[in-house]
């Protein structure tokens, strides 16, 4: 009994561990590119109090970083279905793989690799037809 329980203690240890490395991974970095754009936020409302120009390297520099969204266009479109499809096919051949030794994880992987095969098939088909506007 006391080993069961040990075993489920464990189990339920390396779960916790594998996801608060997962959300550190993602959260950390945040906070601290926040906690940077706040401290620079302040530095230039303080000079923007004293009256002070800020420095066109400055401007520059804080507008270098931001990130744009490129426009959709049909080539992005099919670059982006040929990665889902490419992501699907995978799913499906690991399915394969594993079907050797468990032959019901075929069909559970065909059918996880469905959803992004069709979602991939569906940027395909938005890149042809987006190829007509302007």
């Amino acid at each position: 009994m006391d080993v069961a329980i040990a075993g489920i203690i464990s189990s339920v240890f390396n779960v916790a561990i594998i996801f608060s490395a997962i959300v550190a991974i993602v959260v950390v970095p945040r906070y601290l590119k926040a906690k940077e754009r706040a401290a620079l936020h302040k530095t230039i409302q303080a000079a923007y109090e004293k009256g002070q120009q800020l420095p066109p390297e400055l401007i520059q520099a804080l507008t270098q970083d931001v990130k744009v969204k490129p426009k959709a266009s049909p080539a992005r479109d099919l670059r982006t279905g040929i990665i889902w499809v490419g992501v699907a096919v995978g799913l499906a051949a690991f399915g394969f793989a594993l079907g050797f030794e468990e032959p019901d994880a075929t069909y559970i992987f065909l059918g996880i690799s469905a959803f992004p095969g069709f979602i991939g098939l569906a940027f395909i088909l938005m890149s042809f037809v987006g190829r007509d506007r302007p």
